[in-house]
């Protein structure tokens, strides 16, 4: 991505977010990381609904991203660490955003916002856990400015996975 970041506008996943999310998201390469298979809709209404109740218990979410036209292109965000494994406890800024959409910055513009909004919420520092192999998400954790950290054995497959932390307390 080189050039000006697009101008992206993040809202709190609406119920009919699920249904974007799931025809976005319907595509084996923007799962390649996170499962390899399209998941099933009430994967994406159980997800929506959890970031809603996120949102209004902590002041952040993964946060359904829009483009300039009001599109549905993806979702960034930040959310607690759910797995028993891993950063237990942490806040994780995390991204997927649809194919047609990857090399246009709109990850990284919205993960940016991501980071002004749950500074504000009061988190002082973020995790994102990346697999080895996703060059675009280590590049995004790169423009952010966040730094390699640990690695945890990834309990299902035979490969760590990647810590990256960011302290975003004394960022201006």
């Amino acid at each position: 991505m080189n050039g000006p970041l697009p101008v992206v506008r993040l809202r709190v996943p609406t119920h009919e977010d699920a249904v974007a999310w799931h025809r976005v998201f319907a595509d084996p390469e923007v799962m390649e990381f996170h499962g390899g298979r399209p998941a099933a809709l009430s994967v994406y209404e159980e997800l929506t609904a959890r970031q809603r109740r996120h949102d209004a218990e902590q002041g952040f979410c993964l946060w359904t991203v829009l483009d300039e036209d009001g599109g549905v292109v993806g979702f960034t965000g930040a959310q607690p660490w759910r797995p028993d494994w891993g950063p237990v406890g942490e806040v994780e800024i995390g991204w997927r955003l649809g194919r047609a959409h990857w090399g246009k910055g709109y990850v990284t513009a919205a993960a940016r916002e991501t980071l002004t909004r749950v500074r504000a919420a009061g988190v002082a520092e973020v995790v994102a856990m990346v697999r080895p192999g996703n060059a675009r998400s280590i590049a995004v954790t790169r423009r952010l400015g966040m730094r390699p950290a640990e690695t945890y054995p990834h309990p299902t497959l035979d490969e760590d996975a990647l810590c990256f932390r960011l302290a975003i307390d004394d960022r201006e």
